[in-house]
């Protein structure tokens, strides 16, 4: 019984441990985004209510993120140290989505109810769409490809 819990506290350490290495992301101020950052989020906030910062160190490389509402829905942009745009995650209307990307993420969920849909942008190319699947109370998260087909890898 004593090894079975030693066990599980060994593997619940390395997952922690391997979280830890592989993204790290704190809660900052607007006043601590470098200049490029700031500059970019000055650009891609017009407009906006920006709801919050966080900073955060993937494989090494330091990303800014700003979450903010436009036009009444959710929009969140990663972006480099540099100030170039790595990410955005943007709430699509789901009356919106394209036939095949409903169909797809429908699929995908099976007997789950669909709620909150986002598009996912890397680098100006719409790469995935995302969607929150509520199954017997419980959420979930599923990627379709632009083309509502499943993908080889979560992006």
């Amino acid at each position: 019984m004593r090894t079975s819990g030693t066990i599980c506290l060994a593997i619940a350490a390395v997952s922690l441990c391997a979280t830890l290495v592989f993204s790290q992301e704190k809660k900052i101020q607007r006043s601590d985004l470098p200049a490029a950052v700031e500059k970019t989020v000055a650009s891609q906030s017009a407009g906006a209510t920006i709801r919050g910062f966080s900073q955060e160190v993937e494989k090494g490389e330091t990303f800014y993120e700003a979450e903010m509402v436009v036009n009444g829905h959710s929009k969140d942009v990663l972006i480099d140290s540099n100030g170039g745009i790595a990410e955005v995650e943007e709430e699509v209307a789901p009356g919106s989505l394209p036939e095949a990307v409903k169909n797809g993420l429908q699929a995908k969920a099976g007997k789950g109810k669909l709620g909150k849909v986002e598009s996912l942008t890397k680098h100006d190319r719409l790469v995935a769409y995302e969607a929150v699947v509520n199954t017997n109370g419980k959420k979930s998260e599923i990627q379709v490809g632009p083309d509502g087909q499943a993908l080889d890898h979560e992006e």
